[in-house]
């Protein structure tokens, strides 16, 4: 990794420690590999609009519901197939058990990017000028006192498939995903916290699109900080990225198999942002992904593999998820 990169990644640390110690509040995003992580006052609304399910720093723009154009040119089968099987290969050496595999998707619309944040409806929102817009139905991690909590999503289906939830959450492939991300970021949560438990499990999330609306399984992990927490807040946000829930399992060998496999860049997709109010921290992985590049429009978007993945199903889901949240 580039030193100065490096550099990058402990001032942005070491920036939100201080703030945190002073209960000073700030905003951040941070990419999935920490190469450029970004802080900001609340209140600036120059470069970042954002909203969450409990606060935001903008006054709502009305855009109209005229009909919009939506129109995608994914990968394709072929490329997604290489891709996949090797993957699968991986799987069957040994090196990974479970591998979240994302491509990007070119998008034709007449919407910008702050337009489609506008208009769009999700618990979380992010539009970064001139870069990307997020509408994130993924929690990474909440802090409320001393109690930290993580709520990883997997497990995907079409929620106008007759029985959808039945099968859902009796599909062994994502049962067994989701057990697989569950232990994992049980296992990231004990690294910064004590007396960590799952409180829910395997609940469904309905998430409303402009295409057909899904259904995803989501649990709910817990741990105890340390009472000075705050003083640290950088750091033990630092200790669980990337969200395991976009990279896989274990973790360290996967992300050397992502690189190896995506080809392509992921910048922000499937990193985090977040807000700390003073007091608690509120958070989301960066999913649901349009990113602007000069004209183009490239919406990022996969699914976790295991051994007992089906290559076109797998490539369906990641072409279900090309979607906004608009009605």
């Amino acid at each position: 990794m580039n030193p100065r990169m490096n550099v990058r990644k402990q001032y942005t640390i070491d920036r939100m420690n201080d703030l945190g110690a002073q209960g000073k509040p700030f905003v951040f995003v941070i990419d999935f590999d920490f190469k450029k992580p970004l802080i900001f006052d609340l209140d600036d609304t120059s470069a970042i609009l954002w909203k969450t399910p409990q606060t935001c720093n903008f006054d709502p723009i009305p855009f109209g519901n005229d009909e919009f154009i939506w129109n995608i040119s994914d990968v394709g089968i072929e490329k997604y197939n290489k891709a996949f099987n090797c993957v699968q290969q991986h799987i069957h050496n040994g090196d990974t058990y479970l591998l979240n595999l994302t491509m990007p998707t070119d998008i034709e619309t007449n919407l910008s990017p702050e337009e489609i944040f506008h208009r769009s409806d999700a618990p979380y929102k992010i539009w970064l000028k001139n870069q990307f817009v997020c509408f994130s139905p993924e929690i990474f991690v909440r802090i409320t006192e001393d109690t930290i909590s993580s709520f990883p999503m997997k497990g995907t289906i079409n929620a106008s498939i007759e029985n959808a939830e039945e099968l859902l959450l009796s599909d062994e492939k994502e049962i067994a995903e989701h057990h697989t991300i569950v232990d994992l970021i049980r296992n990231d949560l004990s690294i910064v916290a004590s007396n960590v438990e799952v409180d829910r499990f395997m609940y469904i999330d309905r998430i409303r699109t402009n295409r057909s609306d899904l259904l995803q399984v989501s649990s709910q992990i817990s741990g105890k900080l340390p009472e000075n927490y705050r003083k640290s807040i950088g750091t033990i946000l630092a200790k669980m990225l990337p969200a395991g829930s976009v990279c896989g399992a274990p973790k360290f060998k996967t992300l050397e198999i992502i690189k190896d496999v995506e080809l392509y860049h992921r910048g922000y997709y499937t990193g985090i942002f977040g807000i700390f109010d003073g007091k608690n921290l509120d958070s989301c992985v960066m999913i649901r992904f349009l990113e602007l590049d000069g004209d183009r429009l490239t919406f990022k978007s996969g699914g976790g593999i295991t051994f007992l993945s089906n290559c076109k199903s797998e490539y369906n889901e990641l072409i279900q998820k090309v979607y906004v949240p608009i009605s």
